[in-house]
């Protein structure tokens, strides 16, 4: 028996150096299929994912591997979509997926990852950030960490705490204060470690002596930023450093939009301390939103340009308002798993449009084509697929989401 063409006995070691000894042979085919995965596709790939829910990490390699596309159409078609869609998309996967599909990069990635002591988490393991289900086939195939695994239950309940890299004085101030006052409520912080609002909210946990996490959008062999180095190093020591990615692949912008699904699932809320108008924390928080995670935003001065984008969402969102760590608690409070999602697409052009709509203001279709980069023919389709599916709606003033829980939102592009 054989796993990627590797002895079964050779798999088992690769896989105990980075999960420990697993209980069965499925557990460590299983394993070792998902870090496969997570070589072979980028983060948020929702082709893997459905593929990988049909028919199981190992099966679905293994028709990667023998380049059987109909078998894998046949899996979606039994999902519902019309047959020869899904022959396109699992062609199209299928030579995607194939630039990445040699066993040496798998070997490789493990190899480096025992070296540098770090582990992998899968969904099937008992501390898995259940939050991260709402992601649908989004969610990660599975998660590269640096620190204690026993740490990954402290997700139940955390708060993410994001912001503007390039944050004021007033926005590091809030962000110190709202860390501070949630980990001695012993709430955890959730942060993508960047600069700014993210390493506020990291270093105030720390010294609070509570417990942080940071989500990376590159391997966690390369500290990014570099300035934080030191800091990423305790958030390692004294908390969890995660990564979507194997060791050796670099962040990149996509990769960094990715990562900010995570921030949002993963915690039961999320909270933007301080963003401009065109912030990638509005994405996180646009996240929180498609899954119905509750989200705060903390107003900031009217003359701010850096809290535009929080102002925004105050003005046009299922926002709350936030200025201290009670209304954050508040804001958590009774919140249970989210709902399974209403609606989820293979579809990046979904994302762009979805990503372009709020629940308040309307936008015309002229508004959002130019706003998504797409042609008004192509976003026409696209929001006359979504109306059906009861995702979006038509008011006076423009297109809008409904009150839905809609699982694609972002999912797809990043």
């Amino acid at each position: 028996m054989s796993v990627f063409d590797l002895p079964l006995p050779a798999v088992a070691e690769l896989v105990a150096s980075v999960r420990g000894p697993q209980p069965g042979i499925d557990e460590t085919a299983d394993a070792f299929a998902r870090v496969a995965w997570t070589v072979l596709i980028e983060p948020g790939d929702q082709v893997a994912g459905q593929l990988i829910g049909a028919l199981g990490s190992r099966r679905a390699l293994e028709l990667v591997i023998a380049g059987d596309a109909a078998a894998a159409a046949e899996a979606w078609t039994q999902d519902g979509t019309e047959p020869r869609s899904a022959m396109q998309i699992a062609v199209e996967a299928f030579e995607r997926w194939r630039l990445r599909l040699a066993v040496r990069p798998v070997v490789r990635a493990i190899e480096q990852a025992a070296r540098l002591g770090l582990r992998v988490a899968v969904p099937a393991d008992p501390g898995w950030p259940a939050g991260l289900s709402a992601l649908g086939p989004a969610e990660p195939v599975a998660l590269w960490v640096r620190g204690g695994l026993d740490r990954l239950a402290a997700f139940a309940g955390s708060v993410a705490v994001v912001g503007a890299r390039a944050a004021t004085g007033y926005g590091e101030h809030v962000a110190v204060e709202l860390a501070g006052g949630l980990v001695d409520r012993g709430v955890a912080i959730v942060s993508g470690g960047a600069y700014g609002i993210d390493a506020a909210a990291h270093r105030s946990a720390l010294a609070s002596d509570g417990l942080t996490m940071a989500f990376l959008a590159g391997g966690l062999d390369r500290t990014y930023p570099a300035g934080n180095a030191d800091l990423l190093a305790r958030v390692a020591q004294h908390g969890m450093l995660l990564a979507e990615v194997p060791p050796g692949v670099p962040p990149t912008r996509v990769r960094f939009l990715s990562r900010n699904r995570l921030l949002a699932a993963s915690t039961a809320a999320t909270v933007v301390v301080e963003a401009g108008a065109r912030s990638g924390s509005l994405n996180t928080a646009h996240h929180a939103l498609s899954i119905g995670r509750p989200l705060g935003a903390v107003p900031g001065p009217v003359t701010s340009a850096m809290s535009a984008g929080c102002h925004r969402l105050l003005r046009e969102e299922d926002v709350v308002c936030v200025t201290c760590a009670d209304d954050v608690v508040e804001l958590v409070g009774g919140t249970g798993p989210a709902a399974p999602p209403a609606y989820r697409s293979v579809d990046p052009q979904v994302t762009r449009v979805l990503d372009e709509l709020g629940t308040r203001r309307g936008r015309s279709t002229d508004e959002i084509a130019r706003s998504s980069g797409m042609s008004v023919g192509a976003t026409l389709g696209v929001l006359g697929a979504l109306e059906a599916e009861g995702a979006i709606r038509r008011i006076e003033s423009g297109w809008v989401r409904s009150s839905a829980r809609i699982g694609g939102a972002g999912e797809g592009r990043h």
